[in-house]
């Protein structure tokens, strides 16, 4: 017989992608004194059903409904958070006169309210909207801006500007009514946009504008310290159509995308932000 001219000079084989889960249970594992979901979602009923003496504001429910877990379970939550967000229904209104049952969704804001309390007493509410779409045709521009060889955009005198405002703040102390300073701060907000009825008010850019109507929703409701704005462009760019030689402030291509995102924190002196950015 011919001796082999070859030879097995390393050899290996083996099970790959063996995947093994391994827990090494140390002390005590059972779920006793623990709050299930389901039982925070009856709670949400629970608290509900016990204001009915009157309508409440979101910030009201909010406030209720986190002392109810940290009074109720001492033993297991030293605190609780908790976020209302209220939709815009309100009561259908034919001929003058308001429908016995009917309602419409109207206004594009939704309401928003952010509740913490702890074991301790201390109570925190922070009050929101979002969603609330605003647009001016004219007095607004955007110019004197840094110009080099990336830019691209050029000044513009007057144009239009419209945003989707989303904001939250912060009181000091519980007002008199959150209604009424939630719609107090609402209405600082839009007036700082519009301005008056007639002539209405210049925006030189949309982040003057935002410190601007953060800075009357302090002024107008002693108890917010701290508001957060956040308002990116909704652009209307100006269109030229074919067989149209010029631009005549008429045609526009809206979009969203892409878009500047300007957001910002207002405060009085001496109070701290309630975020970051």
């Amino acid at each position: 017989m011919a001796q082999s001219q070859t030879q097995l000079a390393a050899h290996q084989h083996g099970k790959s992608r063996v995947r093994i889960g391994r827990v090494w249970r140390i002390g005590d594992d059972s779920n006793r004194g623990m709050t299930a979901t389901d039982t925070q979602k009856n709670c949400v009923y629970y608290v509900a059903k016990q204001l009915a003496a009157r309508p409440c504001s979101p910030e009201e429910f909010g406030v209720a409904l986190a002392r109810h877990f940290v009074d109720t379970y001492p033993a297991t939550v030293w605190k609780a958070k908790v976020a209302v967000e209220m939709m815009p229904w309100r009561r259908l209104d034919v001929g003058g006169q308001p429908h016995d049952h009917g309602f419409v969704w109207q206004g594009s804001e939704i309401r928003t309210a952010y509740v913490t309390a702890d074991s301790k007493g201390k109570v925190e509410v922070t009050a929101g909207l979002k969603d609330l779409k605003v647009l001016k045709t004219t007095q607004s521009g955007y110019s004197g801006f840094l110009h080099d060889r990336f830019t691209t955009l050029p000044d513009v005198g007057d144009r239009i500007v419209a945003t989707s405002v989303t904001a939250t703040w912060r009181y000091s102390r519980p007002p008199a009514s959150y209604d009424a300073a939630y719609g107090a701060v609402r209405q600082a907000f839009t007036s700082a946009f519009y301005g008056p009825p007639k002539g209405g008010v210049f925006s030189p850019s949309v982040q003057f504008t935002l410190y601007q109507m953060g800075k009357a929703a302090i002024e107008r409701v002693p108890e917010v310290e701290s508001v957060f704005l956040n308002m990116p462009n909704l652009h209307f760019i100006p269109c030229v159509p074919v067989t149209t030689k010029s631009f005549d402030n008429d045609v526009y291509v809206a979009t969203s995308e892409p878009h500047g995102n300007i957001e910002a924190v207002v405060t009085r002196a001496a109070a701290a932000p309630h975020c970051r950015l």
